[in-house]
């Protein structure tokens, strides 16, 4: 059952890829054409990253009413009909439907991202990383070939009358809309759905008669359902009660433990270091003459190594805990703003390299705060919170890519990589160490 909705939601984000890709090419340069200059060249970047804010929360509670088929599949559809509002704003040059048209697009990036959890809902624990990390390179056919078809999607657009420009975003509406349609046809049996029965039923069989309990008076409930729960990794603290959360779904709920919040902290930090700089080397790199189709590339290279080292992270994870693997997304984003800045405008090779580590950083700080998030929260809640998370990654991509254009207007490309640089050692500072009391041996477990 695991494999077969592995490889729905693959098909799904292979498709999805190409829609993902659109926005993150060429969003800043047809700001730029449109608005006259650079200053607000960030502004699409922030509006579709807003836009997948609202989605995320959108999507996750639909998820959690009705499961991840009809909320993922949604979410695919509006991100169609966004791309599709963007095509007929350029062609009428009408800012403000281009404005709304970009939010409404923010959905596919939403879904795209909350397909991952899908891929974890069925996983056992010790592989829980991997699982959701192949849903993530399932993106990267996609997203590494549309920044390539910037050329030949643009020539479509002007054969139809269009702006070139918008020609990736004809592509970007047939990607989100057939994602949708695989994800609405294929996907059964829901994986939410599943789990959250499994849970049900692992609590049934788990929960001792009362009788059991009276005759044992040092066996509990949360005793017994704790020992089945796979703790979390950043700092081995509160894990979710499973019993009590299903035992009064209207109790007080203490769902944001430390390990959460760290967990969305790392994967909101690396989102907003990597869209600030990735939203403005396509502007950096065409006012230094580099050709469209060189820039495409780049954002391609970049892109696939947001998602190909997918399966290394999630193997990371599952290996040594994502503690490690967060500290590691820091320093990664680190090395790459320091290269980004420093590196010769005309040195394609260099400015490459920087992406590449870019692309490398935040894969692994999404992997490892993904984990936390799927491991620490119970399915009575889980897509409703993991919605909200990303919300938190979406707001913190919108403000890197609207801040990066004004960073970019008023201390140019170097100043941007020396500020993201500094930035990426908070992702670092935001892991909290290890306790020693409470580190090792069972994990405790607190009522949710």
């Amino acid at each position: 059952m695991q494999r077969r909705v592995l490889t729905v939601l693959v098909l799904g984000q292979l498709l999805a890829g190409a829609g993902l890709a659109a926005g993150v090419t060429v969003g800043a340069l047809l700001a730029e054409d449109l608005l006259g200059g650079p200053g607000l060249s960030g502004l699409p970047s922030a509006l579709f990253t807003g836009g997948s804010a609202l989605a995320a929360v959108a999507v996750g509670k639909l998820s959690q009413a009705r499961g991840r088929r009809p909320g993922l599949a949604a979410g695919f559809a509006f991100g169609a009909l966004g791309a599709i509002g963007i095509v007929v704003a350029t062609s009428i040059e009408s800012l403000p439907l281009l404005f709304l048209s970009f939010v409404i697009y923010g959905s596919g990036t939403a879904t795209n991202l909350q397909a991952r959890y899908a891929g974890a809902d069925l996983a056992t624990p010790e592989r829980r990383g991997r699982a959701l990390s192949y849903v993530l390179l399932g993106t990267t056919a996609g997203a590494v070939a549309g920044p390539n078809l910037v050329g030949p999607t643009g020539a479509v657009a002007e054969s139809l009358g269009l702006l070139p420009l918008a020609g990736p975003f004809l592509l970007a509406a047939v990607a989100y809309g057939g994602a949708a349609l695989v994800i609405s046809l294929l996907l059964r049996p829901d994986p939410l759905l599943e789990a959250r029965r499994r849970e049900t039923a692992a609590v049934g069989s788990a929960t001792p008669s009362p009788s059991s309990i009276t005759s044992s008076p040092g066996v509990t409930t949360a005793a017994v359902s704790g020992a089945a729960v796979p703790g979390p990794a950043f700092s081995g603290a509160a894990v979710p009660d499973i019993t009590s959360s299903h035992a009064g779904a209207d109790a007080p709920a203490r769902i944001w433990t430390g390990d959460v919040i760290t967990g969305v902290a790392v994967m909101a930090l690396t989102q907003f270091v990597m869209v600030g700089l990735m939203t403005m080397t396509p502007v950096h790199m065409r006012a230094h003459d580099h050709a469209v189709t060189v820039v495409g590339l780049v954002i391609s290279l970049h892109v696939a190594a947001m998602f190909l080292p997918a399966p290394l992270s999630g193997y990371l994870v599952d290996k040594f805990g994502t503690r490690l693997v967060a500290v590691s997304a820091g320093l990664v984003l680190l090395t790459s703003g320091v290269l980004a800045a420093v590196s010769p405008p005309q040195s394609t090779v260099l400015v490459t390299t920087a992406l590449i580590l870019l692309g490398l950083g935040w894969s692994l700080g999404l992997v490892a705060g993904t984990t936390v998030l799927t491991t620490s929260v119970p399915t009575s809640v889980r897509a409703t919170v993991q919605g909200q998370a990303d919300v938190a990654v979406a707001l913190s991509g919108a403000a890197g890519g609207l801040l990066s254009g004004l960073v970019f207007a008023w201390i140019e490309f170097r100043g941007l990589g020396f500020a993201l640089a500094a930035l990426s050692l908070i992702v670092v500072a935001a892991v909290r160490p290890r306790r020693a009391a409470g580190a090792a041996g069972a994990p405790r477990v607190t009522a949710v």
